[in-house]
């Protein structure tokens, strides 16, 4: 890469931030059942990108700014409700200041079950449901993209539970869920961030997680467990069109002059399923995931970015593993991912490696990556190459 020195001095400086130590959640108040908890999550982000082979025109940039900068507030005033709240100011953009992120009230007084409402995550996607600050790559795969069909947080009821000493858990959800309108991707997105032109949506969806040697929690990387252990993933969802704000269709069902001039499309449909697995134990941790996902645009005789005759099937492969060496320090880590459209050219691939340094487990971490990707966006024959170095802290 052309600004590798650039990249080399960006990571050592951020490495040297990494030497503060840091905590998980901060409790400012607790009295009885009433406690009140603050925390956040501090990634700072340097990019390098560029791209080869493109018939529009080559990209070349590089980048350095805050990939997430989030601040919650949670607490309880009775036993069995709890409520959080979480803004992510890295997301400002133009007039939009601030992201809401998880909101919601939870019901606790269920045995072996909670009951979730308000803005949360749609459980869907692995990957997507691990939490940014655990990921082993710094950005996560196709599978965890919302770009490409995997659905973000909802504004609706999410009930999930687990029985047989947690070796079985399940979830269901049920909301309204946005769609952001552009013809190379399936951008889903919570209503609660929502743009004026946005499809408006309701999603429902269902997941089933078996461990058969005892729970395996979502986060990626082992800090050197005594004994191995697996989960399988079964889940699916469906998105419908409520057809109340389709800004680029016109009356006969076409899209509009504008829609095509900037690549914008109208989503009268989605549905997606999902088979997933994990591996954890004595350094080593690796995920699979796969996913076939549908998506139908209201105007059928359009054809463009995703989209062919109105219509698209998304297969998603991702793959990633790394192992942890003994002083639980270093991670070495690599992944493989692909999704394939109706109308790309040929299959996009990435291969991504990189290295993790912990300071303090997931709390205080840097990492650096490299990710190459062939027909870039599905174009035959366009490469991209891109180097990430990343800063956590998580208080």
């Amino acid at each position: 890469m052309r600004r590798g020195l650039f990249t080399c001095l960006t990571g050592a400086v951020l490495a040297l931030m990494g030497a503060v130590p840091a905590a998980a959640g901060i409790t400012v108040y607790e009295e009885g059942d009433k406690k009140l908890e603050i925390g956040g999550r501090i990634q700072i982000q340097y990019l390098n990108f560029e791209t080869d082979g493109d018939p529009d025109g080559d990209v070349e940039f590089d980048e350095i700014f805050f990939r997430r900068l989030r601040l919650y507030i949670a607490g309880t005033v009775t036993r069995d409700w709890y409520a959080k709240i979480q803004f992510d100011f890295g997301k400002a953009e133009d007039n939009n200041e601030v992201a809401v992120k998880d909101a919601y009230i939870q019901y606790l007084g269920l045995a072996r079950h909670k009951i979730t409402i308000g803005n949360s995550k749609t459980p869907f996607s692995r990957e997507y449901l691990t939490s940014s600050k655990r990921q082993q790559l710094i950005e996560r795969s196709f599978g965890g993209d919302h770009d490409f069909g995997s659905p973000d947080r909802n504004m609706g009821v999410r009930l999930e539970g687990q029985q047989f000493d947690k070796k079985l858990g399940y979830m269901v959800s049920a909301g309204a869920e946005d769609h952001d309108p552009a013809v190379n991707r399936m951008d889903f997105d919570t209503p609660v961030n929502r743009d004026s032109d946005y499809n408006q949506g309701w999603l429902a969806a269902a997941r089933v997680d078996w461990h058969p040697l005892g729970y395996v929690a979502l986060d990626q990387g082992d800090f050197h467990s005594d004994s191995w252990r697996f989960n399988l993933s079964l889940a699916a969802y469906t998105w419908m069109n409520d057809d109340d704000n389709n800004t680029y269709t016109d009356a006969n069902g076409v899209t509009t002059v504008e829609g095509k001039v900037e690549g914008k499309v109208d989503l009268d449909s989605a549905h997606g399923v999902e088979l997933s697995a994990g591996v954890r134990g004595h350094g080593f941790s690796a995920d699979v995931e796969y996913q076939k996902i549908t998506g139908d645009i209201v105007d059928d005789t359009f054809t463009g970015g995703l989209y062919r005759n109105g219509t698209t099937d998304l297969d998603i492969f991702a793959v990633e593993a790394g192992y942890m060496l003994p002083n639980n320090h270093l991670e070495l880590v690599a992944g493989w991912d692909s999704l394939d459209a109706d109308n790309y050219d040929d299959a996009w691939t990435r291969i991504k490696a990189g290295v993790n340094w912990f300071w303090n487990k997931h709390k205080a971490k840097t990492q650096i990556s490299y990710r190459k990707s062939d027909n870039y966006l599905g174009q035959a024959g366009v490469d991209a190459d891109a180097i990430t170095v990343q800063m956590q802290f998580v208080f």
